[in-house]
């Protein structure tokens, strides 16, 4: 069952074969990439972790997409290797489909910092909100997020602490870093917000 404050649906193509991602205290759980289409023709590839038991009772059928249903989850990665911050999706809810692409996220929690209002260079103003979600017992995943235009100067006008909804999709984007003379490719993940609402 998926928490009411953290709702993910997915839609998407089966990128690779699930791999060992950790053990757990109920069992071994797994990961796997899940790219979705957005209606542009861009490519968002999701990290999906799943638990061994619904792998094992996944029927795998000739339908092109796989349906998930979960929460974000956020990790910190303190390897070296790959992003420090990393964002996955914990599956409770898998299936074989012919639906359409789909990539929607709702997620409420706390402003873990001020938003800050920036422009691009190509002119739009862009907000970037740190979402702290909820997870139960005492623990909770740091989500990060990004508003545009309207969206992005009413959340400026927020505080630290203040508890909002906000809905959107998970985002993939490819950028460069430069790590000592070398440019290295990484992927940083985020969720990209329709709409964001202080509640009160």
């Amino acid at each position: 069952m998926t928490r009411a404050n953290d709702i993910v649906r997915l839609c998407g193509e089966v990128g690779a074969r699930p791999e060992r991602s950790h053990e757990g205290r109920d069992g071994t759980y797994y990961r796997f990439p899940l790219t979705v289409r957005r209606l542009s023709g861009a490519e968002d590839v999701i990290n999906i972790v799943a638990h061994e038991s619904m792998l094992e009772r996944l029927e795998v059928e000739d339908m092109p997409r796989l349906r998930v249903v979960g929460e974000v989850r956020s990790w910190n990665n303190h390897s070296g290797v790959g992003p420090r911050l990393v964002i996955t999706v914990l599956a409770r809810e898998l299936e074989f489909t012919e639906d359409d692409f789909e990539n929607s996220v709702e997620l409420t929690g706390v402003l873990c910092k001020e938003p800050t209002l920036r422009r691009t260079p190509m002119g739009r103003e862009i907000s970037d909100l740190m979402l702290g979600v909820g997870r139960g017992y005492g623990r909770s995943d740091y989500i990060p997020c990004i508003a545009w235009g309207a969206v992005a100067r009413k959340a400026a006008g927020w505080s630290s602490g203040t508890t909002v909804t906000v809905k959107g999709r998970i985002q993939s984007r490819a950028y460069i870093k430069m790590v000592g003379d070398e440019a290295v490719q990484k992927t940083a993940y985020e969720i990209s917000a329709v709409s964001a609402e202080e509640n009160l």
